[in-house]
Formats: C-alpha cells, structure tokens, sequence
C-alpha cells in the first residue's frame, strides 16, 4: 500500500512506462499526483520503449546514480532489412535490402560479436550533448556530429524467435548501451540493415518489470489511499 505521507522522505516507485511516454512524462504525471518535486528517474527509455522505470522521491532521490550502475535486461524486436536515420521507428525506414538469403545459423551467429566488451557507437539521435548541444538537436538540422565510440558490457546477447524479417531478442547489458546502436550494428553485421522495432526493459539490477505498476493503477492506488484516509 502506498503511503502518501512518506513520499517526501523517501520512496522508490516501479512504473511500467507506457508507449508514447516519455520519462520526464511519467516523472511529471506522479509529481502532480503525489505534491512533491523532489522527484527523478533512473535512466532514460526512448518514447518507443516501454518497461521499468525506477522513479525515485524525496530522500531516496539520492540512490538513483546507484539504480542507474546497475545492468539492465532489454527484450524486443529488430526488423532487419532496412535502417532508419533514428535506428528506430522514431523515423521512416529506408535502404531497403532482401533479406532471404539469410539463415537462422547467420542469425544466431552474428550475435557473437556483439557479446562481451565493446565499442559502440551512440545514435546521432540521441540525447548526448557534443559541445553543449544535444545530438538530436544537430541531427534535426541535418549536421552529423562527430562523436567517439563508448565501451559497454553486453552480457547475453540471445536470439528467443525469428520471424521472418522480424528477430525477437533478449539483452542483458551495463548501463549506457544504446539498444538502437545494437540493433543497426547487428543488421550492418549480417548485411541487409535493420533497426529496432520494439523495446521493454523487463529488468534494472533485481528490479522487475512484473512488480511494475502502471500510471492507471499508481493512480488509482492513490486515491484508494486518501479516500481511506479521509475516512
């Protein structure tokens, strides 16, 4: 049961992140519900993911450096046979290339390069600031901006389904990866493109998307719980 009098000393909420949404949406929903604004996440997920997200309040905002060092666990889709300027469906797809040549052992097999640790190279879509201005800022104007590889750990890298040009993964990587950047690697690697489709963050650390609530029921908890109060 949620406790509206500890909010503000300190609580550690588990959201389910809804498509659409951005972090700072959901950071900002719970702030107006809750009357606090000593409020944060630990880490980002792109509007097109969905899954955990660890939101933290009042003292308890000070644990979030240490729930954003902590692994994480991906699951999705990449479409292969196509890229996108985003890596993800944030843009339209294009460079379209056949992908029947292709085999379930190729498949497998290019996962093997991206397992362990490795440079990766962040999406000129993204939120990383080069010379004070954000990439995504640079890449709308259409300036490519120079950027240095950075090293991640991708711990399993599996293949759970493939469908067609539709591969189902799972991830278990260190903070910092970029899903986008894998999923383009990895359709660069076999030869035909591909880009990320879909993506939930199922896991942060021993945290879990199952133990997860939606915004609709936080909500609803909360006002179980001031009604109850009331009373």
């Amino acid at each position: 049961m949620i406790n509206n009098s500890s909010f503000a000393e300190g609580k550690v909420l588990l959201i389910n992140k809804p498509l659409q949404w951005t972090s700072f949406d959901v950071v900002k929903k719970i702030r107006g519900l809750i009357k606090i604004r000593k409020i944060g996440h630990a880490g980002t997920l792109d509007p097109l993911a969905t899954g955990l997200l660890i939101i933290c309040t009042g003292k308890f905002t000070k644990k979030i450096n240490e729930y954003m060092g902590m692994e994480k666990e991906y699951t999705g889709t990449i479409t292969l046979g196509a890229t996108t300027p985003t890596f993800d469906l944030e843009s339209e797809p294009e460079n379209f290339k056949d992908t029947s040549h292709l085999n379930k052992e190729q498949i497998h097999l290019a996962t093997k390069q991206f397992t362990g640790d490795i440079l990766q190279m962040p999406p000129q879509h993204s939120a990383i600031k080069k010379d004070g201005v954000r990439l995504y800022e640079s890449a709308r104007k259409g300036i490519h901006v120079k950027v240095e590889p950075r090293p991640v750990i991708i711990h399993e890298f599996d293949i759970t389904k493939i469908e067609g040009k539709l591969i189902h993964f799972r991830v278990l990587c260190s903070t910092g990866t970029y899903i986008r950047s894998l999923a383009n690697d990895f359709g660069e690697a076999l030869g035909v493109g591909g880009y990320l489709s879909s993506l939930c963050r199922t896991k942060i650390g021993n945290f879990n998307v199952i133990a997860a609530q939606s915004i609709e029921d936080f909500e609803k908890e909360l006002k179980t719980l001031r009604e109850y109060e009331i009373k």
